[in-house]
């Protein structure tokens, strides 16, 4: 709050911002873009603000806590989450507490302005993501919290514009990887299953390592092997027996994700398809559920141990005004019985492990 009639709100609201970016703003933070701080730091010396030193004190007191906020997605029990970020969520909060802070969980949909409702009001010092659902729905929201500068890290989404506020893996690699893997078993003909564009941005990363796989190899991109499936089971079960129902000849699937894959191996099995051996199917994620279906699923893994470090490692930084890059993971291959032959990992597992140092 300004000495005189002037305040941070004022300034925010003729420059267009958050009271938080001002602020930060004012502080010469990295964090805000430079035209935006000049511009706001314009407009304070125009409107003849000054700082109150006391107010100020009182506004950098933190919370200590990190505000973790999870998607809710179609499941088939009742938790409504993403089986993937179970995981994440309990090495979010180990890494959290080993740097001193609390963790409040909840979802994201409670409001439009999640810095006001976390940072600004001092109830978490900053913010992770996990999980957006349609990218496209949420892309304007995530832009504008990284114009202001906003304590923000969303796992998965490592697009150009959320440069610094994202961590996520090498998915073209991993859809490289399960190519490669399918195509050394002899399969030719490999059917891609999983949304694409814009509004999934993993996923068409995860396809286009595998477009990228089959053009090297010389190998035609059937257009009739690609059927779009959200992440979840049903619809994985779908998107197979629309295969199915096409004729199209295939010998191996890549699914997106290792519910998509849980639901086609459910599909192909009531079709009474025998897998691996006219079949083999690959996943992505390692989903626990991964090693217990029939038969077990081979998948491209993600190391949630390493990423949830990071990405705390990441939001401290953030918090205490460093600059920040956004970081991608390597993946790994899981081979189990959906390819056939013994259980066992890549020797990328060796080098991508969650005890490699960081």
């Amino acid at each position: 709050m300004g000495s005189g009639k002037t305040t941070s709100f004022d300034i925010a609201h003729r420059a267009g911002v958050s009271q938080a970016t001002v602020s930060r703003a004012l502080r010469n933070s990295p964090l805000v873009n430079p035209e935006t701080r000049k511009k706001i730091q314009r407009i304070a010396r125009e409107m003849n603000y000054q700082v109150d030193r006391s107010a100020a004190g009182l506004r950098s007191q933190r919370s200590n806590t990190i505000a973790l906020l999870l998607f809710e997605d179609p499941t088939t029990d009742d938790s409504r989450i993403n089986p993937f970020f179970l995981s994440m969520l309990g090495n979010i909060t180990r890494s959290a507490v080993a740097e001193k802070f609390d963790v409040l969980v909840s979802f994201q949909h409670l409001s439009d302005d999640w810095v006001s409702d976390y940072q600004t009001s001092n109830r978490a010092d900053g913010i992770i993501l996990l999980g957006y659902g349609d990218y496209g729905d949420i892309s304007h929201k995530l832009q504008r919290l990284h114009e202001e500068g906003a304590n923000i890290i969303i796992w998965g989404a490592t697009t150009q514009e959320l440069e610094g506020h994202a961590v996520g893996s090498m998915n073209k690699q991993g859809g490289e990887m399960a190519t490669q893997h399918l195509l050394s078993l002899g399969r030719k003909k490999i059917a891609f299953i999983g949304n694409l564009g814009n509004d999934s941005p993993e996923f068409q990363k995860r396809f286009d390592g595998y477009k990228k796989t089959l053009q090297d190899m010389q190998l035609p991109l059937r257009s009739e092997l690609r059927i779009d499936s959200d992440n979840h089971e049903d619809s994985g079960f779908s998107a197979m027996a629309q295969l199915l129902a096409s004729g199209e000849a295939f010998d191996a699937v890549i699914a997106a994700s290792d519910m998509i894959a849980i639901g086609a191996l459910k599909c192909l099995r009531k079709s009474g398809f025998e897998i691996p051996r006219q079949v083999s199917v690959v996943g992505f994620d390692d989903i626990p559920a991964a090693s217990y279906s029939s038969p077990s699923l081979t998948t491209v893994r993600q190391d949630t141990r390493a990423a949830a470090r990071i990405m705390v490692r990441k939001l401290v930084s953030m918090i205490n005004g460093e600059p920040v890059k956004t970081r991608l993971l390597p993946m790994s291959l899981v081979i189990r019985g959906s390819c056939g032959g013994r259980v066992k990992r890549s020797s990328a597992e060796t080098s991508a492990g969650p005890d490699r140092p960081l």
